[in-house]
């Protein structure tokens, strides 16, 4: 199948519609459309049990625009059947005429727990890596493992299809696992340009260990932005996105181990009267009072984003070029908040020769 992407004039350039929490998924659709006619090469879906299922907001993204890219970053493996997923898969790549790639993760663990799901590990992940590129060629599978017990798979005979299958995470481990199985990784919001270095050479040193071209493996970095913003939007897009990520048990360590920060902070701020009566997820229920506090809790290290005026914004973005990513995904910003930032870009990229960058996530 061919397609459209390669007329996108920033292809090197994804967003995150509907970053983070929202009650109105109608809100993507002009997104994506305002995206598209910006230049911007790509649409992510992160999914959440709520108002944000993948499959519905992929397709009704696809049947808006006609060049942009449009993924899952991510999914899940295991809240759907292999079928299914497989099924959405090469649907979505069949509306979008090859404008599709299925991003997956292995999520967080406490919220399997609750759900009464198992965790997924890497195995889990190889397996089902597997299990989609056989449906998607066509093949009959019978299948046995980590994954599951599943006597017979089959899509159909004419089934010949090349979707990307994308990989999101960010420990030093997962990133080595990716770069030897998936088509390209999708990083963490909140990685210093240093982490974001020793991130890339993660996935290129598992996909050399492979045998594979360390630099098939498309590195997408992702950048929290919040350009020329006032106070209030600054909290709300770049403090309360990163105090969420931080809530969360085990996920938090990592993003601090991983960017070398010190644990005694973490501690700290978790054990904040504040943060600890929290309802919910900070993103989600913090009033701008609770959010201006949880700001003095956390380093100004700890929040690496692009803020401030478009120039500048413009050179947050080249930096994550500079640390060896492929691509850069704008988290947070909305098309129309982030769109003064392109401009100034574009001095940036093409005096540094950006311009020949794929569209394609892989």
């Amino acid at each position: 199948m061919t397609t459209a992407s390669h007329l996108s004039e920033f292809p090197e350039l994804g967003f995150y519609t509907l970053p983070g929490h929202t009650e109105n998924p109608a809100d993507m659709l002009s997104e994506v459309r305002q995206a598209e006619a910006l230049g911007l090469g790509s649409a992510w879906i992160s999914e959440r049990f709520d108002v944000k299922e993948v499959a519905a907001l992929a397709g009704a993204a696809g049947a808006v625009t006609n060049k942009l890219f449009i993924g899952s970053g991510a999914t899940n493996i295991n809240s759907r059947h292999p079928m299914l997923t497989a099924t959405m898969a090469t649907t979505l790549h069949r509306l979008t005429q090859g404008r599709f790639a299925l991003g997956v993760a292995r999520g967080v663990g406490i919220r399997y727990d609750l759900m009464g799901m198992e965790k997924m590990t890497n195995a889990h992940l190889a397996e089902f890596a597997g299990l989609m590129r056989q449906l998607w060629q066509g093949e009959r599978v019978s299948h046995n493992g980590k994954l599951g017990h599943f006597p017979y798979l089959h899509m159909s005979e004419w089934m010949n299809e090349d979707i990307p299958l994308m990989f999101v995470g960010f420990g030093p481990k997962s990133l080595k696992f990716a770069g030897s199985l998936f088509d390209g990784v999708i990083l963490h919001t909140f990685l210093s340009d240093d982490a974001l270095k020793r991130a890339v050479a993660h996935v290129r040193e598992g996909a050399e260990a492979a045998g594979r071209d360390p630099h098939s493996v498309k590195v997408w970095s992702v950048l929290a932005t919040a350009c020329d913003a006032d106070e209030a939007t600054y909290l709300k897009y770049i403090v309360a996105r990163m105090a969420t990520y931080l809530q969360a048990p085990h996920y938090g360590e990592l993003l601090v181990n991983t960017n070398g920060w010190d644990l005694a902070v973490l501690e700290r701020f978790r054990a904040d009267e504040v943060v600890s009566a929290m309802p919910g997820g900070i993103d989600s229920v913090a009033t701008i009072d609770q959010l201006k506090h949880i700001r003095t809790l956390l380093p100004e290290s700890w929040l690496p984003a692009a803020v401030g005026s478009p120039k500048v914004c413009a050179q947050r973005f080249q930096d994550q070029f500079n640390a060896g990513a492929d691509g850069v995904i704008i988290h947070a910003s909305t098309p129309s908040e982030f769109a003064p930032v392109l401009d100034a870009y574009r001095v940036i990229r093409d005096t540094a020769r950006f311009a020949d960058r794929t569209n394609r996530p892989c």
